[in-house]
């Protein structure tokens, strides 16, 4: 009994060729068995994927090939002048397949281990032209057929996700939202100009908006805050206004709304910007009625401007307090030093030190001359032989009578005596009262300088809020924008529904791999 050769038979595992057992098979040519076993090695390199080798074996079967594995399939299939990947081919294994259920035989499922002694493929009879063309039909048919289910499936989601919010959207934005009336505005905080520009960098920033850019933005702040709608809606009525029936529900604030829905429907109807490139400040003041507008958008501008008079007003205050106190002070003193100078004079009957210094000299001098004249005149009348002694005598008195009030009046400059203090004390006096007085005055202009110069730079802290563009009411809605806000509306809902569906399918596609 002879033993015949047994064929290695490969099986694909992850693009792989595996050896696995085969029927006995007719030993081939050690050449061609060797041009074979090269041809199947290439055919394993190049990498297909499972789907093409089950492909491949269908369609060996198909043409009644017995092969031994997947790439031995590819091989005989490119042998014979068959591409193994032909669509053409695919769509047939489909009917091949449906003939045998019918037909009573178990269907192939690839790929599929072949049992030793036999055959796992069996051949296929072949099929005529017009039974091919039928059955292709009919797969187009059943492509047609899933095709439309999935346009129909397709259109009802879309229908109920984007088309359906869509005109709900627009039938609210054309038929039953109250219309509003905006009224625009600008306003543009200015410093005054010094009369003499600030040496330095900072006299660049002067005149131009980033001067008053710390001004405009706590504006901006202000009238975006609490404060500036409880304002309005003590002395204008805001909540009232937007609590009117005629609006409806959606833009209607409701009657026991609190403070912070009234702010975030004041937020959404109040819309400040500020523009830092030229320092305007723009405010758009949306309400139903438009008088309601301007007049809202009149009482916002007021609140404004109050707020910029309030943020430099502490500073100018300070300035000139600070100023004026100073003034204030040196023109005390200087009252009282006049006061202590014009008592000074009063007690010692005395106005000027320097003429009744004089004046006091003057008297001494005419004494001293005159105590030499009548010195002379007794010299002269001891000269003689025998002088009078009643003249003599009388001269000597005189000059006695002379030096003691010469004495007198000389102890009245240089010291005090029982009647008060001395000449010289009471210049001294005088004179300080009268330096101090004169002090008193300089401080008190210098002090008047300082607060003129406070007064013009506090003129120079000022800000001026000037309107650029006055508020007017509008003869003409403004909101709501019906044709623009559904055109939004579906592209919105189009994104959403574009982003579910493509994170769904992501999600099945992750799931089922």
């Amino acid at each position: 009994m002879t033993t015949k050769p047994r064929v290695k038979k490969f099986r694909i595992r992850r693009g792989k060729a595996t050896p696995v057992d085969a029927p006995d098979a007719p030993q081939a040519p050690p050449a061609a068995e060797a041009e074979r076993e090269v041809a199947l090695q290439a055919i394993s390199q190049e990498g297909l994927t499972g789907r093409q080798l089950r492909m491949a074996r269908r369609v060996a079967q198909k043409h009644g090939l017995t092969v031994a594995s997947d790439i031995d399939a590819i091989y005989q299939l490119r042998a014979a002048g068959i591409d193994p990947f032909q669509r053409n081919s695919v769509l047939e294994l489909v009917t091949a397949d449906d003939d045998k259920e019918k037909q009573g035989q178990p269907r192939v499922q690839l790929p599929e281990k072949v049992q030793k002694g036999g055959n796992a493929v069996s051949k296929a009879a072949p099929q005529t032209g017009s039974r091919q063309l039928a059955e292709v039909a009919a797969i187009q048919r059943d492509i047609a057929r899933r095709r439309r289910r999935k346009l129909f499936l397709l259109f009802t989601r879309l229908s109920f996700f984007v088309f359906l919010p869509t005109f709900m959207v627009g039938w609210y934005y054309f038929t039953m939202a109250t219309p509003m009336f905006a009224t625009k505005s600008e306003i543009v905080i200015q410093q005054a100009q010094s009369q003499q520009a600030a040496p330095g960098l900072s006299s660049l920033f002067q005149g131009t908006s980033m001067a008053t850019q710390q001004d405009s933005i706590a504006v901006q702040s202000y009238l975006a805050s609490r404060e500036a709608m409880l304002r309005l809606d003590a002395d204008h009525g805001f909540k009232a206004h937007f609590s009117d029936p005629e609006i409806d529900e959606i833009q209607r604030l409701p009657d026991d709304a609190t403070n912070e829905d009234a702010f975030d429907l004041y937020m959404d109807h109040v819309r400040i910007s500020y523009d830092p490139t030229e320092g305007i400040i723009r405010m758009d003041v949306i309400a139903a009625d438009p008088q309601k507008s301007a007049e809202f958008s009149d009482a916002l501008i007021g609140y404004a401007e109050e707020q910029v008079d309030q943020l430099t007003s502490r500073l100018r205050a300070d300035q000139m307090s600070g100023a004026r106190e100073s003034y204030e002070e040196a023109e005390r003193r200087r009252a009282e030093a006049l006061s202590e100078l014009l008592r000074i004079q009063q007690d010692f009957q005395q106005i000027d030190v320097a003429a009744e210094t004089s004046a006091q000299m003057a008297q001494i001098s005419s004494l001293e001359a005159e105590r030499q004249r009548l010195n002379l005149i007794l010299q002269s009348r001891l000269n003689v032989a025998r002088p009078s002694e009643l003249q003599v005598q009388s001269l000597r008195d005189q000059i006695a009578n002379i030096d003691e009030l010469s004495a007198q009046l000389r102890a009245e400059m240089t010291s005090g005596t029982t009647a008060g203090t001395s000449l010289a004390a009471r210049n001294t006096e005088l004179r300080t009262a009268e330096e101090d007085y004169a002090f008193r005055t300089v401080l008190v202009q210098q002090a008047l300088t300082q607060m003129e110069t406070a007064r013009i730079e506090a003129n120079r802290q000022v800000r001026y809020l000037s309107q650029s563009v006055r508020p007017i009411a509008p003869d003409e809605a403004t909101y709501p924008r019906a044709f623009e806000n559904t055109i939004l509306a579906f592209l919105i809902f189009s994104g959403i529904y574009l982003m579910i569906s493509l994170t769904a399918a992501i999600l099945r596609e992750q799931v089922s791999s």
